[in-house]
């Protein structure tokens, strides 16, 4: 818009008639004056129709929240009494003398920053979406996302697209959504990126991408989603799982340095602080973790296969109590319990070079070590009872040789809730999918 100022930059033109334009936050009257709050994409500043100004003090009676305007106005200094030291806009307003209106809100179900319950938020969110708390969330999701790939790609990986309909599900049986492809053949939403970034490491030998991905598993809890946004890297030339470890290491480093730098305002308006990473992530096998957790929580194991979200939550707590830090890795899972190009450590068998990463009492990332010799897959395949031959196309790779690799995929929509300490991961997901809605609640 043509001579339009942010908000933000308003201190920078005091005594100066400038355009802003954007929503009504809030709108009180006062006396013969109405002030009304107006937000952009920069922040808010506070909006006075002074009863001198006719005809903008007649539209200012009209308008009410989510409005959008155009607002023409002088910055002035405000009072010493009322200024707000430290808060956007604190030392100026903007006196009306303009309001064109662009849009009217209506039939508002409540007020914006109004507590509602979850499923109450969903149902309306392109409308709660615009609430501090909501936009706060994604402002950080976005800083993650940014700062994530960035230090994969300072680590020397090439990021690639990867596709998001399949042929075949790379997990090998995980429930998938099929789709109803050309000539009649039958496609699948994908489940992972594995094969795709496997497959660019024999061209660039470090490959990494953020891919949508869908899970039709008929899980009804506070982590799991239908829908899914995975930030994964493929390795080549290591000499075991360690050396992926450490590159995911390096990047959740990155990250929560940098939103820990650039949100603290964040942080601060959700009653949490920037996560705790020691020297290094503590590492524990699932042995040795569910040993300390029975030993310090005097209670018995459900499962040696695999953590369960308690044993999860309580090797966490163990962790930040006694070695400050919210991270933990956990390796050494049962090859049986791993998809079936996970490596397996030949010293430990049947013990595998898997591992996964936990932050905050939950898991966000999965990886290992894969399998790179042809032969050796193959007989994985057929081992899980599947047919190789609907694996040939990912198989090519591997007949035109590999080297030792691995790698991981972390996903976004749970590291931003643990980061937040949020407790559903839907409220960190934007428009969620799973069991019950697409958009919509589903019926019954």
């Amino acid at each position: 818009m043509q001579n339009r100022i942010y908000i933000k930059d308003l201190k920078d033109s005091v005594g100066k008639e400038i355009i802003i334009a954007g929503w009504v936050d809030v709108r009180r009257d006062q006396g013969k004056m109405v002030f009304f709050d107006m937000r952009d994409m920069t922040g808010k500043v506070q909006c006075v129709a002074l009863p001198s100004r006719t005809e903008a003090i007649e539209e200012a009676k009209k308008i009410r929240p989510e409005w959008v305007l155009k607002i023409t106005g002088i910055v002035n200094k405000r009072p010493e009494k009322n200024i707000k030291a430290g808060v956007l806009n604190g030392e100026v307003e903007l006196e009306v003398t303009g309001i064109e209106v662009f849009s009217k809100a209506m039939d508002l179900p409540f007020e914006l920053n109004e507590s509602v319950n979850l499923d109450t938020h969903l149902d309306n969110f392109p409308y709660t979406l615009r609430s501090e708390r909501t936009k706060d969330i994604f402002a950080m999701q976005s800083s993650i996302l940014e700062t994530f790939r960035s230090s994969l790609r300072s680590q020397g990986f090439t990021e690639f697209m990867s596709p998001g309909i399949v042929g075949g599900d790379a997990e090998g049986g995980s429930a998938v959504f099929s789709v109803n492809y050309f000539k009649d053949h039958k496609a699948y939403l994908a489940t992972s990126p594995q094969f795709y970034k496997q497959i660019m490491v024999g061209a660039f030998e470090r490959s990494c991408t953020i891919a949508k991905v869908f899970r039709a598993e008929k899980s009804a809890t506070t982590r799991h989603l239908s829908e899914i946004t995975q930030m994964d890297f493929e390795m080549g030339f290591i000499e075991n799982e360690r050396e992926p470890m450490k590159v995911l290491e390096n990047a959740v480093r990155d990250t929560v340095k940098k939103v820990g730098e650039l949100h603290k305002d964040i942080f601060s308006r959700f009653n949490t602080t920037v996560p705790e990473i020691p020297a290094e992530i503590p590492i524990f096998t699932l042995a040795e973790a569910q040993a300390l957790i029975s030993k310090e929580f005097k209670r018995e194991i459900e499962s040696s296969d695999d953590m369960s979200p308690e044993d999860e939550r309580q090797i966490c707590e163990y962790a930040k109590k006694n070695i400050h830090s919210d991270f933990v890795f956990i390796t050494r899972f049962p090859t049986k319990k791993r998809a079936f190009y996970t490596y397996e450590e030949p010293s430990e068998a049947p013990y595998s070079r898997g591992f996964d990463l936990l932050f905050r009492g939950l898991e966000i990332n999965s990886g290992s070590q894969r399998i790179h010799d042809y032969d050796t897959l193959v007989a994985k395949i057929k081992e899980r009872g599947m047919d190789p031959d609907k694996f040939s196309y990912y198989l090519q790779t591997f007949k035109c040789g590999m080297p030792p690799h691995g790698g991981s995929s972390t996903g976004l929509e749970r590291f931003t809730a643990r980061m937040l300490e949020l407790q559903n991961v839907k409220e960190a997901t934007s428009f969620p999918r799973d069991m019950t809605r697409i958009d919509n609640r589903l019926s019954e």
